[in-house]
């Protein structure tokens, strides 16, 4: 059966953050708190009287700091991240294929999509897709710092995200127009970034892109590595 998972969003730097659990479950797992959140987050969780088990990473954010290391000394929650991030804290390093229970019965698949940064993972529970930065809403993550590869985002996304069942939600790690989710029978038809397009031209246009280097980039990502406890908002 397909559940929903809890949105919450950040005005700050336009991160979704994702509280799961499943109907009369205890136990509950998040994807990329934002510290700033903490204590919503708590809140959320005392309100609807669940207990926190896994804290997951998408990647290393380089636009906000995460509270994964809060969380888990308050609550004791396991912290979980990417193997290729460099979050040496956490005490469980994903890998491609892993299955993490966080609940009875609850689990998430973990998709290993480099491209955005070199170990950004995505995962998959319950018809759900948590896409991080490397799937958006009508387009993708930047991919040029970080280990970030073009070609290796086309190839995550194509080769891996695109051969999901068409009906599975996705949920993106950021919105800055408004939405909140699609599917990937829709990001495959109508991404502006991706449907369609070839490997060279994907690349060509994620090199013209120009973007500015992320103003909070040389604060979060380093904080990241620490499960964002060298810095605190």
């Amino acid at each position: 059966m397909q559940l929903n998972p809890i949105q919450l969003f950040d005005a700050e730097s336009s991160t979704f953050t994702y509280i799961l659990a499943a109907p009369g479950a205890v136990d509950a797992a998040i994807i990329d708190p934002v510290d700033r959140h903490f204590e919503r987050d708590l809140a959320h969780l005392e309100r609807l009287g669940l207990r926190l088990t896994h804290v997951f990473e998408t990647h290393a954010h380089a636009d906000h700091v995460t509270s994964a290391g809060r969380l888990r000394a308050h609550t004791g929650a396991k912290a979980c991240a990417p193997s290729g991030c460099g979050i040496a804290p956490a005490e469980i390093q994903l890998q491609d294929g892993d299955r993490i229970g966080f609940a009875d019965g609850e689990e998430l698949a973990v998709i290993h999509t480099p491209g955005h940064t070199a170990g950004s993972m995505c995962y998959l529970w319950r018809g759900n897709l948590f896409s991080g930065d490397t799937l958006l809403i009508g387009g993708c993550g930047r991919t040029d710092f970080q280990g970030g590869s073009a070609g290796d985002l086309y190839d995550s996304v194509t080769g891996k995200l695109f051969t999901l069942d068409a009906a599975t939600r996705v949920w993106p790690g950021h919105d800055y127009k408004g939405q909140s989710v699609s599917t990937i029978g829709w990001e495959r038809a109508h991404n502006a970034r991706l449907a369609g397009r070839e490997r060279a031209d994907f690349i060509a246009l994620m090199a013209a892109l120009d973007l500015p280097r992320p103003g909070l980039m040389d604060v979060a990502v380093p904080a990241n590595r620490n499960l964002g406890l060298a810095h605190s908002v």
